[in-house]
């Protein structure tokens, strides 16, 4: 043997991100391998009222309780909604304007705390941290922040930016997700030459019911700047958005992708404030032409992941909950999130997502993913 060869031999093998999750492709990688992200969506325990302002102490059982029960099923991954509209965190000033992340300065810790307990059982946390689905009460906060772009500065300096820094090395962390189904406030009556723009096209899907607020350019500005303070902070991160349709993801069958690179750009002018894999949300009990259900992921002839990020068997076109997962993993999908663990009312009861998470726990097709993984 020459000497000094095992030594040479370890410098040429290509670097590997031990424990981050990272994308080749159109998929996720771990350790080098092909992985699928397999969980649920455990929005809340308390709607808005979970973290910061000593308020996680009162909910920490709870949340340990999911992630242990969703590790003995096989899952890897978990969705939790973090700011929702702002009713709680991050802390605004009377003008509306992002003083820090909450008043007793607990957030953080909070972070932390969580992400502990993903460590604990090995899940991946993805933050989600805006919801668009419901229509506001409190117009200053998070309506603020999409229409001012002063405001918006002041959350990405006071409260973004230092969550991302306090977080960006635990290997709990999988990823961001900007916010949830800001369709519900696109204004729909919209109409521009501009296919970014135009969001006439979604009128007979029902975009807008939680008041049509913006125009496109106003969320996708309101999704550039985040992302780009995000990968600033830590290249990286993963970033996504939960889309309430594929409808809004793809140029194919007369639709067109908001949140492409292009469009989010045009609108932000952040050049690295672009997602990093899609997410896409279904439900109906018939479902529509475009559903993930419905298609393979080519289909829509997207150059990044797409994750089936919400769904759910009992609003889910007849499908079984483990037809669901299983249907997610084997068409090409990145990962499938039912929803949700605390949300019975338009969701599967939580033992019925365990059983849909446990029926693929021990796929390992290294064309399709490895659902197991250690952090």
């Amino acid at each position: 043997m020459i000497p000094g060869a095992p030594v040479l031999l370890l410098l040429l093998l290509p670097a590997v991100e031990c424990g981050r999750l990272q994308i080749s492709g159109d998929y996720f990688t771990k350790d080098g391998s092909r992985v699928f992200l397999s969980g649920v969506n455990l929005a809340w325990v308390g709607y808005a009222t979970d973290f910061g302002n000593n308020q996680f102490a009162t909910r920490k059982s709870s949340y340990e309780r999911y992630f242990k029960e969703l590790h003995e099923s096989g899952g890897n991954s978990i969705r939790i909604w973090i700011h929702v509209q702002g009713e709680t965190s991050p802390l605004f000033d009377g003008n509306g304007y992002v003083t820090g992340l909450d008043s007793s300065g607990t957030f953080l810790s909070d972070m932390k705390e969580l992400l502990g307990l993903g460590q604990k059982y090995n899940i991946l946390v993805f933050f989600c941290l805006w919801n668009g689905a419901v229509k506001f009460d409190k117009e200053y906060r998070m309506d603020g922040l999409i229409r001012d772009t002063g405001k918006l500065t002041s959350y990405l300096q006071h409260a973004l930016i230092p969550w991302v820094k306090s977080v960006k090395d635990n290997p709990a962390v999988g990823g961001w997700d900007i916010m949830n189904e800001p369709e519900g406030l696109i204004n729909t009556h919209r109409s521009s030459n501009n296919p970014c723009l135009n969001a006439t096209h979604l009128i007979p899907d029902g975009a807008g019911w939680a008041g049509r607020l913006y125009n496109y350019e106003d969320v996708q500005r309101f999704i550039n700047w985040q992302v780009d303070a995000i990968r600033q902070t830590d290249p990286g991160a993963l970033v996504t958005l939960g889309s309430w349709k594929a409808q809004v993801n793809t140029d194919e069958y007369g639709s067109h992708n908001h949140y492409s690179d292009h469009c989010l750009t045009q609108a932000g002018g952040k050049a690295q404030g672009v997602l990093q894999f899609y997410t896409v949300h279904s439900y109906g009990k018939h479902f529509d032409n475009l559903s993930p259900f419905k298609h393979q992921k080519s289909d829509y002839r997207l150059n990044k992941p797409l994750m089936v990020g919400e769904f759910a068997s009992k609003n889910g076109g007849g499908m079984a909950i483990e037809s669901m997962f299983q249907y997610a993993y084997n068409h090409g999908y990145c990962g499938s999130w039912s929803w949700s663990a605390t949300d019975n009312y338009e969701g599967d009861a939580w033992e019925t997502q365990k059983r849909g998470v446990a029926s693929i726990r021990n796929n390992s097709d290294a064309s399709k993913g490895t659902v197991h993984f250690t952090l």
